[in-house]
């Protein structure tokens, strides 16, 4: 069931920037975003978990040796 929205000029011109094609409506923009960020999202879990694990297993360095290895 379509429905109506609001969304400020800012978020209309950047939908507007995001479209590959002119018949490209609204919604099928709206829908690669939320599809993207629940990648992100589950993408993300998924790697903080397994930092957690190496982090169980003392596998880390410190801000002093990242800063070292990036030269800061």
């Amino acid at each position: 069931m379509p429905t109506t929205i609001q969304i400020s000029d800012s978020v209309k011109e950047f939908l507007d920037k995001m479209k590959c094609m002119e018949r490209e409506t609204y919604n099928d923009i709206l829908e690669l975003i939320i599809e993207d960020n629940l990648e992100i999202n589950e993408k993300t879990k998924k790697e903080i978990g397994e930092a957690r694990v190496r982090i169980s297993k003392g596998k880390k360095i410190s801000h002093q040796e990242v800063k070292k290895r990036l030269g800061i």
